[in-house]
């Protein structure tokens, strides 16, 4: 991290500096790993400021360009954040992508995350690395029969727990990831969502041990009741309630008491949200191909020409292709750099295709992703047919229905496609 931010100047966890300095939230993260029984994400509703909701999705490389153009019209912005609208941590590779992009671009901007807190444990020492100085967790029970009834279910992987086990299972992850965070020196809050019947009467306990954890400060949230879950029947919490929790709450954290409970694409002062205003800039950012301006190709690994079925790790040379009047073609072969470079064979790599786009892969590990999309070129892990791959590409429309479901890369990871010569 740089060592000139000032932590300070992050509204959220210093209400003083609230109507001077503020935040941009990139939404970045679409999928979540647990399921609450409050949470109903929309992501297109605008008429809405709760957590979970966002007009648009961005790619890292569209958050960046995102990033710009709101320092162009908000200069008291001092913090970049990912909140969702799924988790980051179910989303890793675009939080942490994004976070490096921005970090490399901004080097004075404070860098902060919010978290369930099932899968951030693995990602810890890098979460460090990158600068990121605050994050908030999301902790409504310290006591799993509490847990389970606030949880439908807890993914782990591809493995799904219910009831006491997914709650027993969410506890412990948060435990180890507060305690590593704070052993890393990263400032910590945590979020309670009060749920009344539910919870309202162990926010005190909730506060006692994360106290005991080291946490800075504590934010008891109202629950925002949501259509279609199961706890739409049950009435937010009013405000002497909530203030009496805090003051319980109180004889052991530092209480948030000026959250104003933001959307994942929150942007400008707590007091001062600008993310109306800014709406179409963030809808136009989402449907912007990065690196277009003088890169008319795309590069694709592939053993035939036919498919993208090689892992970039393995690709000795890749293919570039053109779009043209008459539809896509393959206009020549590039060989990609010997293995064994380490980080400057994927430099080389970004240089050999400064020309392009993106590149179209099977599966990629995060040393390439992350030199490649700091040249500006989308690196891309679908399964396919190249052509389709490539319309898509070409018009800015999804790729998810190419996405490859990743296990784990690079290859010393169970699913990994490479065969470890380069990840």
């Amino acid at each position: 991290m740089n060592i000139s931010c000032d932590l300070s100047r992050h509204p959220c966890f210093n209400a003083a500096v609230k109507g001077s300095y503020g935040r941009v939230h990139l939404p970045v993260a679409p999928h979540c790993n647990i399921r609450c029984n409050y949470c109903n994400r929309k992501y297109d509703c605008v008429n809405e400021s709760r957590p979970g909701v966002t007009s648009a999705l961005l790619s890292p490389l569209q958050a960046s360009l995102y990033m710009e153009k709101v320092l162009e019209r908000e200069t008291r912005i001092a913090v970049a954040g990912i909140a969702g609208p799924g988790d980051p941590f179910a989303n890793p590779e675009k939080t942490l992508q994004t976070l490096r992009l921005v970090r490399e671009k901004y080097p004075d901007i404070l860098l902060c995350l919010s978290t369930n807190g099932l899968q951030i444990a693995g990602y810890l020492d890098e979460v460090a690395e990158i600068g990121v100085s605050h994050v908030t967790i999301t902790v409504n029970a310290v006591d799993p029969q509490i847990g389970q009834k606030i949880y439908s279910w807890v993914r782990d992987g591809k493995v799904i727990y219910r009831g006491l086990q997914g709650a027993e299972l969410l506890l412990d992850r948060q435990i180890a990831a507060i305690k590593g965070l704070k052993s890393r020196s990263v400032t910590v809050k945590v979020n309670t969502i009060v749920v009344p019947s539910v919870n309202d009467r162990h926010v005190e306990e909730v506060a006692r041990a994360m106290a005991g954890l080291g946490v800075d400060v504590l934010n008891c949230m109202p629950m925002h009741p949501n259509r279609d879950t199961p706890f739409e029947d049950i009435e937010e919490p009013c405000g002497e309630m909530i203030e009496e929790i805090r003051a319980r709450a109180g004889r052991y954290l530092p209480q948030m008491r000026h959250c104003t409970r933001c959307r994942a694409d929150a942007v400008g002062l707590l007091g001062e949200d600008r993310s109306d205003e800014l709406r179409g800039c963030l809808t136009q950012c989402a449907g912007h191909t990065p690196g277009l301006s003088g890169r008319p190709y795309v590069a694709v690994a592939t053993m035939e020409g036919i498919l993208v079925n090689q892992h970039l790790g393995e690709a000795y040379r890749l293919q570039i292709w053109s779009k043209t009047e008459k539809g896509f073609h393959c206009i020549g072969e590039r060989m990609a750099p010997e293995p064994g470079g380490g980080p400057l064979r994927w430099k080389e790599l970004a240089e050999t295709l400064k020309d392009c786009r993106a590149v179209l892969v099977a599966g990629i590990g995060e040393n390439p992703v992350n030199a490649l999309a700091q040249a500006g070129i989308e690196p891309i892990e679908i399964s396919g047919f190249i052509e389709p791959a490539l319309a898509a590409v070409y018009s800015g429309r999804s790729l998810n229905v190419f996405k490859v479901r990743r296990r784990g890369c690079c290859s010393n990871g169970p699913g990994c496609p490479g065969s470890g010569e380069g990840c």
